[in-house]
């Protein structure tokens, strides 16, 4: 307050007398206190949670479907653990199995396969996979695998059509040829089979024919088992009566007479092989009629400077067995279909009449110039040939007869 002259000398002297109480200043409230409210706030939040969380993933329990079937189950329970409770639901895995298809080992193969919602389930994931609500569940039997085995290649045997029935020439029209396979070898089973065709095999194909022109008539002298002397006296026969024949030769006695094999080639015969040594083909291994075969042609290029493929197996024994085992060697197997018989010496009249009797255009006769005594055979020629061309048939070798055959 101020004096009337307006001074504040006695500001000091004011009092508060009748007025309420001052006020007091604030105490500002405790940090502490709010801190710990906070975190019992959070706390009571994270538990919450932590119980809704159990709640909902552990403790609930969830309906799922199987087969139409419900089951209830807790809801932290993997679809691996579901499985086991209840035996795959009587699924049963696929069996492991040999490269060949037959069962190693029953339950070992593919596991069974689940889908949940429609969804496949890989099997890696049986372990961690969770089920929601209301789930549906399918269980499919597991399926068969093959053992671990290796990848190889082997060949498929070439097959055959071979027809030997239709005349005394038989005659290679296609070489076999073998295939191509993959092959497993198993592991476990030690087992290897084919399991994929890479290439297919060509059949060796084998005709057989006679041939018939109807322009003319033609006969094929053919003689067996020389050379030998008696071979030279055919060949003057031949050469006086402008005949040609041909001659199946054997190995040995060709390079005994290496001079007779020229002269008949030179004088427009045709030389072919009768083997290496005779022997009887069905009774050799494959080793044995190849040697035979191979050796004989041999000789008698060597004997004659002249190569052929053509040859006529001893007894005429050369069936489906040797030509799948020696086709590569040979492309003509010749047979006769007029069979003189000289070899057992009936008299050169017999056996010019078989031959009058049983010729027809496009016969193969068979007759010998080796392998024993030939006179009757000698005898008899000249008036064979005689007969025949009075027939007027035409004389031809067997490649001569075989180029007249049409497929």
């Amino acid at each position: 307050m101020s004096d009337p002259n307006g001074n504040l000398e006695h500001i000091e002297e004011l009092s508060f007398e009748g007025l309420a109480e001052p006020p007091r200043p604030r105490k500002p409230r405790s940090i502490g206190f709010t801190i710990t409210a906070i975190i019992v706030a959070v706390a009571v939040v994270i538990g919450s949670i932590s119980v809704w969380w159990m709640w909902q993933f552990h403790w609930r329990s969830i309906d799922v479907s199987v087969d139409g079937k419900t089951y209830s189950i807790k809801a932290d329970l993997p679809l691996e653990s579901l499985l086991k409770e209840h035996n795959n639901f009587n699924r049963k895995p696929g069996n492991l199995l040999a490269v060949d298809g037959k069962v190693l080992k029953k339950g070992e193969g593919n596991p069974v396969t689940v889908s949940v919602d429609g969804k496949a389930v890989a099997y890696a994931d049986y372990s961690s996979a969770r089920l929601t609500n209301n789930a549906v569940i399918s269980v499919t039997d597991g399926t068969d695998t093959t053992e671990q085995h290796s990848v190889g290649e082997a060949p498929i045997p070439f097959g055959t059509d071979i027809n030997l029935n239709n005349g005394a020439i038989q005659k290679v029209v296609q070489q076999g040829k073998d295939g191509l396979a993959e092959t497993w070898t198993g592991k476990i089973s030690g087992k290897t089979v084919q399991k994929k065709r890479l290439k297919d095999p060509t059949n060796l194909k084998v005709i057989s024919f006679n041939v018939s022109p109807k322009d003319k008539k033609i006969v094929a002298l053919t003689f067996d088992d020389g050379p030998s002397p008696y071979t030279e006296k055919i060949l003057d026969i031949l050469k006086d009566k402008h005949v040609k024949a041909t001659f199946f030769d054997v190995g040995t006695a060709a390079l005994e007479y290496p001079q007779i094999e020229k002269r008949a080639i030179q004088e427009g015969n045709q030389v072919a092989s009768h083997s290496a040594s005779h022997g009887y083909m069905p009774n050799m291994n494959r080793k044995q009629l190849r040697s035979e075969i191979e050796k004989g042609f041999q000789d008698l290029e060597k004997a004659s400077g002249d190569k052929t493929n053509v040859l006529r197996a001893p007894y005429g024994a050369f069936g489906v067995e040797q030509w799948k085992e020696a086709a590569d060697l040979v492309g003509m197997n010749v047979l006769w279909n007029v069979d003189t018989e000289d070899w057992k010496r009936p008299g050169p009249d017999k056996i010019r009449e078989t031959v009058r009797d049983s010729v027809f255009n496009g016969a193969v006769v068979l007759m010998h110039a080796g392998g024993g005594d030939r006179t009757q055979s000698v005898d008899a020629l000249p008036g064979i040939i005689d007969d025949l061309k009075a027939d007027g048939y035409t004389f031809v070798t067997i490649n001569e007869y075989a180029a007249m055959h049409k497929e």
